[in-house]
């Protein structure tokens, strides 16, 4: 039966190109999860945008002598265009920016405000001494007055996760030029989360079955709730729907306010662009729906704290009751994605201290699906883990073209020869019926992974199949059987039948490659939908023109089963899947991202 699945996509900031430590995070594995999804016959919304508001992207823009909305309509079309490179199937990538998003926001607040969830305090905010502007919590770091971590966030710590305030901070310094804050009093609304302690700590006791890094991050989360402010002094951003607050200049939603909501505002958007404004129901009203959210592990306190808050205040479900707001009661996260973070000789991936690899980099020297696996196998997925041009390089080689490329190649090369199209089979023996019953059961296995969002044991299955079958290859050596065409065809047709089963199994993975593998076999169509770029109209700001990234997924032919091949199908001689990277790549890295060596 067809299950509505949302997979909901950390919002990237407009403040830049995005790096490959960026998509390892929200990018590729939420991709592999919804391309499986779909292929098993589920209903799959894949939402996100550019996150737009507050201090990154004015920051951003005051050093290109930009207005915010100029930064974030030059750096989302770079983004947007990065991750249809890498083939990352949005149903709707749009932005924060938009009429539409706007709109959701400020009913949402509306309904929080009505329930009681919002209350207004007079608060400490911090200021740029050289600038007079407001320093958002994030943009101020010091040492942490619980644990002593030095490098504390101004609105929590990493180290001990605990919610933080600025002024609390030892040592408080601006990441943006290092200068003390200024503290100042100034009254602004916060999200009453104290009144949520009871009805969040339920709902998250119900999730044991999270990543072990998620469910350790969230054991504490209830223990020490306190209000959290829900506006800034700032001039971009969503406005304050609320009378003595709408129309005062430096009032605006706080971005992590706003940013969590585009997960609903986006699926309202991709509704009203299907044509059915209220298509967006069958994933979030809908009980029997399921959604998952993917990100980096500092994003968790957002998603498993911020966010069902919102949906609880939102729906009158919080510890002081009150009534659904006008989206009726909305669904709260199935499952928390979140995975580590991808470093550089173990240190986080940073544009402000070089250690970066901007994705439109990787993809124009090496291509989309070479990532995709590298992240899917090797990448953060429960650790840390660290990015080496060895590794990437060995698991291009030996993996995607010593192992799957050659076995694509010199199977359909010698049924190419042999038979110009797929031979026909005679007796099977046991090899062979033993080999394509090991494909047939890895679509169990690896689905099983791929649904848990274990997307390197799911690959490792994959791979497994792959190698059985050039183990095959090797021991029947067709190449030898001219004598005997009868069992050169079977073992030929039995090794073109787990080709297209493992293509199918790595489809997820390698979208790219399994549109070519498609091909090779002698398939027609669309076997593996690639996202569109579109420029489209604001739907409620007028001469407004966004970039979208969206897609036909419904077409496309690929589906989570072993499907026979078709005896007689003509193949022509295939070409290389993936080209062999130079060795010396591990030693030196491109001249684009150089490995430094410490003398």
């Amino acid at each position: 039966m067809s299950t509505p699945v949302l997979t909901a996509v950390a919002w990237p900031y407009a403040n830049g190109p995005r790096h490959i430590g960026h998509v390892s995070g929200f990018g590729v594995p939420s991709d592999v999860f919804s391309r499986y999804q779909r292929m098993a016959g589920n209903r799959v919304l894949m939402v996100s945008g550019t996150d737009e508001h507050g201090t990154p992207i004015q920051v951003q823009a005051d050093k290109e002598g930009l207005t915010p909305q100029q930064a974030a309509d030059k750096y989302t079309r770079q983004i947007t265009e990065d991750l249809r490179g890498l083939g990352l199937s949005y149903d709707l990538f749009t932005r924060t920016s938009t009429g539409n998003h706007a709109e959701v926001t400020q009913q949402i607040f509306l309904a929080l405000h009505r329930n009681g969830y919002v209350i207004p305090k007079t608060t400490t905010g911090a200021i740029s001494p050289s600038t007079g502007r407001t320093l958002p919590d994030r943009y101020i770091e010091g040492t942490c007055p619980i644990c002593g971590y030095d490098g504390a966030r101004g609105d929590q710590c990493d180290n001990c996760g605990n919610q933080l305030d600025a002024a609390e901070l030892r040592n408080p310094r601006s990441r943006i030029n290092g200068e003390k804050p200024k503290f100042v009093e100034t009254e602004h609304l916060f999200l009453d989360l104290p009144a949520f302690t009871e009805t969040l700590g339920k709902w998250l006791s119900t999730k044991t079955d999270w990543r072990p890094n998620v469910l350790n991050f969230t054991r504490n989360l209830v223990d020490d709730m306190r209000p959290r402010p829900i506006t800034r002094d700032l001039d971009w951003g969503v406005r304050i729907p609320l009378d003595g607050w709408r129309d005062q200049p430096l009032k605006r939603f706080y971005v992590w306010f706003d940013a969590v909501i585009g997960y609903f505002s986006a699926s309202v958007e991709w509704a009203r662009r299907t044509g059915d404004a209220n298509a967006w129901q069958q994933w979030w009203n809908n009980p029997d729906a399921r959604s998952y959210y993917f990100m980096g592990k500092d994003n968790i306190t957002f998603h498993a704290q911020i966010w069902p808050a919102l949906l609880l205040g939102h729906n009158g479900e919080g510890d002081k009751g009150g009534e659904p707001g006008p989206y009726g009661t909305l669904r709260l996260p199935d499952e928390i994605v979140s995975s580590e973070f991808l470093t550089m000789s173990g240190s986080k991936f940073s544009t402000s201290r070089g250690t970066v690899i901007y994705v439109h980099d990787f993809l124009r020297e090496f291509g989309p699906d070479t990532l995709r696996y590298f992240i899917s196998v090797a990448g953060p997925e429960t650790q840390d883990t660290d990015f080496t041009w060895d590794e990437f390089t060995r698991r291009v080689n030996f993996e995607l073209a010593n192992e799957w490329g050659n076995l694509v190649n010199r199977s359909i090369s010698m049924a190419h020869k042999n038979n110009g199209g797929v031979p026909r089979p005679n007796t099977p023996t046991q090899a062979d019926e033993d080999l394509k019953a090991q494909a047939r059961a890895a679509f169990d296995t690896v689905g099983a992974h791929l649904s848990r969002s274990r997307f390197r044991q799911a690959a490792q299955e994959a791979m497994r199949v792959v190698s059985a079958a050039n183990k095959y290859l090797s021991d029947q050596q067709p190449w030898k059987l001219k004598d005997d065409p009868e069992r050169r065809d079977t073992v030929l047709h039995t090794a073109l039948q787990v080709v297209s089963d493992a293509n199918t199994l790595l489809t997820p993975f390698l979208p790219h490659a399994a549109q070519k593998v498609h091909e090779a076999l002698g398939g027609t169509g669309v076997w593996a939908a690639q996202p569109e770029l579109k420029e489209v109209a604001d739907l409620d700001v007028p001469d407004r023109v966004n970039p979208i990234l969206t897609g036909g997924y419904d077409a496309e032919q690929a589906r989570w089963e072993s499907r026979p091949i078709e005896v007689g199908r003509p193949l022509a001689k295939p070409t290389p899947l993936f080209a062999k990277i130079d060795p010396k790549l591990a030693e030196t890295g491109p001249e684009w991202a150089p490995i430094q060596v410490n003398g």
